[in-house]
């Protein structure tokens, strides 16, 4: 398999919580300052030294090729998975495994915006795990956050009520992850918590900005903010 390094960015989402806005314009394409908000997560793979990126597709899915194309303006090659309907995110991720053509892949939510160095996520070494996943402080809307971070390792919280950090939406992991699973909806939660009981999950803290584009008002600071 190809050692280029390599990402999927997840874009099937049909945005509820984003209406009135993605009636007509799927989420990743929303405008945030001058140009789509898949295109600030396209700049940080550019950074980072990406030469292909797989963008799955369901939800007005058709204008994101049409807006985006084969990546040559923004020198890289993209390639498209379309969904019909949208097969969660280990779904979409298995079906889109024949064009990850490669051990190991970074992941990026649709939704999110980070200023992270993604070069960092690239270089972390999976040796026998099957993901790294980047962590950041608890949102006001996620309190409890998604998982501990145990030094590098993730953790299941012990308790309900427990307080960890929550998953950033970005990840780096092994197809190994997803190695016997059939096509078809399938949320990638299970997935991480198997691996997470088998200790095959790393993770770091990030604390820099990051935001979880997933309402009007959110995109709106995010847009102000930038400009």
């Amino acid at each position: 398999m190809a050692n280029d390094r390599v990402a999927m960015i997840l874009a099937a989402g049909r945005g509820e919580r984003m209406q009135p806005l993605t009636y007509h314009t799927p989420k990743p394409l929303l405008p945030v300052a001058g140009k789509p908000l898949i295109a600030h997560s396209l700049g940080r793979l550019i950074e980072a030294g990406c030469t292909r990126v797989v963008i799955n597709c369901a939800h007005l899915g058709e204008q994101i090729p049409a807006a985006l194309g084969d990546g040559s303006d923004y020198g890289l090659d993209i390639l498209y998975s379309h969904e019909d309907p949208a097969l969660e995110t280990a779904g979409g991720i298995i079906r889109a495994l024949p064009l990850l053509d490669c051990e190991h892949f970074v992941v990026i939510n649709g939704d999110v915006w980070c200023d992270a160095p993604l070069d960092k996520v690239f270089n972390h070494p999976l040796n026998n795990d099957l993901a790294h996943l980047v962590m950041v402080d608890n949102p006001i809307q996620h309190p409890l956050g998604d998982f501990l971070l145990d030094g590098s390792r993730i953790a299941q919280r012990p308790h309900p009520d427990s307080q960890g950090f929550t998953y950033s939406g970005i990840g780096k992991y092994s197809r190994q992850m997803f190695a016997g699973y059939s096509a078809g909806f399938r949320p990638l939660r299970p997935l991480l918590d198997q691996a997470i009981a088998n200790h095959q999950v790393s993770g770091e803290h990030y604390t820099g900005d990051w935001r979880d584009i997933g309402t009007p008002e959110r995109l709106a600071e995010l847009n102000n903010a930038l400009l």
